[in-house]
């Protein structure tokens, strides 16, 4: 039976959330997460063997049907595979699969397993069935359900306060990306009548022949797509819900920070690239630097060490954002794919560390922070493993030879250099900008790597018992570590042009290559970097530290830029008076206004009743009891009783005579 490519790659779509249903059903009955494993593992071998192999450098196929109809407009939903998307459907299964293994050790125990495993198994399902949508509508949904599992993962601990208010925090400001997604897809909308991406982009990915009254439409729909991005990929201002996302597991941490959640955003803007003009283009170059920038400084003060790998995944963002602001959109790729490795092996020996240091803590009784550095140092000698894999990806992360980061970032900064030198003028601020950022890059990895595994061990207890995490924990970070290096991305370790996955892109760069650069920065990096490594050695290892404490440069990037005081100040607590001024408004003017008109008309209305009921009735009512008594008093004279007349004349006579005596 032959079964195509596109119903392999649904397959592999499929089975986490078959995972997910089972999981479902069975709840605590659940817990030991074979069953996502199971569908992970599957999901992995059929990608990388009958999807991925079938269609890199290969045609592009498509198959779709009819979704539904409105009018005469058909709306089909199918399956897209080309270079871009089975290349993020495969970095997806390879990045969740040890993900998956080190979940068995690392979550084990835990009284909500059975919610992490079906949470997990979600979160691919949505992930995985993002990269292969042929429509933008297809895309949002899945992009909607990747926002919402996320949203599960990061608030698992829901009895903790901080980890729920994190979670909301990440829905709220996901849901201002999902606007302006929302936005675009509209807009693309009215300009094609049509979301299908093949009939938008065509086989080649070009754009067709706009109006010029569209121009304006375009720039809209375009900056209204980074909007979406900007919030789900972390970038300035929309960035502060990812060092909060921490919150979560561990294990969950690297899962959304290396291949999935914040890459859906570099992976959408790669989508839908034909759609940017220059001004769309310039604007996402910006943010991206100023982004790159800016979590650079943060993570150089932080002492929490997931909040340091946070900033540090936001900054890497950030030089993505770059690539595709400035054309080079391959390498924007290449980056994400290299990053996915390393950024996900330091989150899982940062998870080993800290599951370390919990156990030291409940074990001696002790009260302190198991995730801040300043307790750790000297971890080498009883985690020499961890140590050595964290300084590979650490390394990578830095941009070192013979690492998979020093090519992918080598990309993104020559391509920057080139682009800059072919606009000139200001332009060249952006690739300057980031290679200072390059820098401080090395130089806060460093800091982390010399104040954990470096020098003396910091608490006061005699006798550490910690030991290297078990082998199921360890086997996952062994396979990032190998992939962190340069051959599992290039067969020569000096120059990007040899990667394998920048040939699965033909992107035509609007400027020229300077042969100069691709000699001249990798080196000034790399003897950069060494030197931030040597000054970080001397201040942390040496204990030659040289800056104060109370150092207002240091609070600054401690606290984040105070950017999560600006909003709660600025948006929360404007918020909140704004809602309390319209409150005391309509209870106040509206209800009083409302009241007050009811009074009236209430006294109004007694008044016409007391007219109606004293006057108006009085008037007849007297005119009636007056006639009824006239007439009364004639029934009385003329009743026909002989008698009666009698008496009435004897009465007359009687009145006339006395009238007469008196007068």
């Amino acid at each position: 039976m032959n079964i195509s490519t596109p119903s392999v790659s649904l397959l592999v779509v499929i089975l986490p959330f078959l995972a997910f249903l089972i999981q479902a059903m069975l709840g605590r009955r659940s817990q030991s997460g074979m069953i996502s494993l199971v569908a992970i593992g599957l999901s992995t071998v059929l990608c990388a063997l009958f999807v991925f192999a079938e269609v890199w450098q290969d045609q592009p196929q498509h198959e779709s049907v009819e979704w539904f109809r409105i009018g005469n407009h058909s709306f089909q939903i199918g399956v897209m595979l080309n270079n871009l998307t089975v290349l993020m459907q495969l970095i997806v299964c390879v990045i969740a699969l040890p993900v998956h293994i080190y979940s068995k050790a690392y979550m084990k125990g835990d009284p909500g397993i059975h919610r992490y495993w079906m949470y997990l198994s979600l979160f691919c399902f949505a992930m995985l069935g993002l990269t292969i949508a042929d429509n933008l509508l297809m895309m949002y949904i899945f992009w909607e359900l990747v926002g919402f599992a996320s949203y599960l993962l990061i608030g698992f601990w829901f009895t903790k306060d901080s980890a729920v208010q994190a979670n909301k925090k990440a829905f709220i400001i996901n849901r201002i990306g999902d606007l302006g997604f929302l936005l675009g897809i509209a807009t693309v909308y009215s300009q094609f009548g049509t979301l299908n991406l093949i009939d938008i982009f065509g086989k080649e990915g070009l754009l067709p022949t706009l109006n010029a009254t569209s121009e304006g439409l375009m720039t809209f729909a375009g900056i209204c797509f980074f909007v979406g991005a900007m919030a789900k990929s972390a970038q300035f201002p929309l960035h502060v819900w990812l060092p909060d996302a921490m919150e979560g597991p561990t294990a969950v941490s690297s899962l959304i920070h290396a291949a999935t959640m914040v890459a859906a955003g570099v992976f959408l803007m790669s989508t839908v690239f034909p759609l940017f003009n220059e001004t769309v283009l310039a604007v996402i170059a910006i943010i991206g630097t100023i982004t790159a920038l800016s979590a650079a400084y943060f993570a150089l003060a932080q002492r929490d060490i997931k909040r340091i790998l946070a900033f540090s995944t936001i900054s890497q963002l950030g030089y993505m954002m770059v690539g595709i602001g400035i054309g080079a959109w391959d390498a924007a790729m290449f980056h994400l794919a290299t990053h996915a490795f390393f950024k996900c092996l330091l989150f899982l020996c940062a998870g080993a560390v800290i599951h370390e240091m919990a156990h030291l803590k409940d074990a001696n009784n002790t009260d302190f922070d198991p995730q801040d550095i300043n307790n750790m140092g000297g971890l080498r000698k009883w985690m020499p493993k961890t140590g050595v894999l964290m300084v590979i990806a650490s390394l990578a992360l830095a941009g070192f030879p013979l690492t998979s980061g020093f090519l992918s970032k080598d990309a993104i900064l020559v391509s920057a250099f080139e682009w800059g030198l072919h606009h000139g003028n200001v332009t060249l601020l952006i690739p300057i900008t980031l290679t200072i950022v390059s820098l401080m890059t090395a130089f806060y990895i460093g800091r982390l790597i010399f104040k954990v595994f470096f020098g003396k061990f910091r608490l006061n207890i005699a006798h550490p018992h910690l030991h290297e995490a078990p082998i199921t924990m360890l086997a996952p970070m062994f396979f990032l570590g190998i992939c962190s290096f340069f051959f599992a991305f290039s067969w020569n370790p000096l120059t990007y042009h040899h990667a394998y996955l920048l040939k699965g892109f033909h992107v035509d760069y609007p400027f020229s290559e300077v042969h100069l650069l691709h000699i001249a920065l990798p080196l000034f990096l790399t003897a950069g970097s060494i030197l931030t490594w040597i000054i970080g050695w001397r201040w942390y290892v040496q204990e030659r530290y040289p800056l104060n404490k109370d150092n207002q440069l240091l609070a600054f990037s401690l606290n984040q830029g105070y950017l999560n005081t600006f909003n709660q100040r600025v948006f929360v607590n404007g918020t909140l008076a704004i809602s309390k001024g319209l409150y005391w408004f309509d209870r106040t003017i509206v209800d009083g206004l409302v009241n007050l008109f009811g009074q009236v008309t209430r006294k109004v209305a007694d008044l016409a009743a007391w007219i109606d009921t004293n006057l108006v009735d009085g008037l007849v009512n007297t005119i009636g009891g007056t006639t009824y008594y006239v007439g009364h008093l004639l029934r009385w004279v003329q009743n026909g009783r002989l008698q009666n007349y009698l008496g009435f004349a004897f009465t007359v006579v009687l009145l006339g005579i006395i009238y007469l005596i008196f007068k």
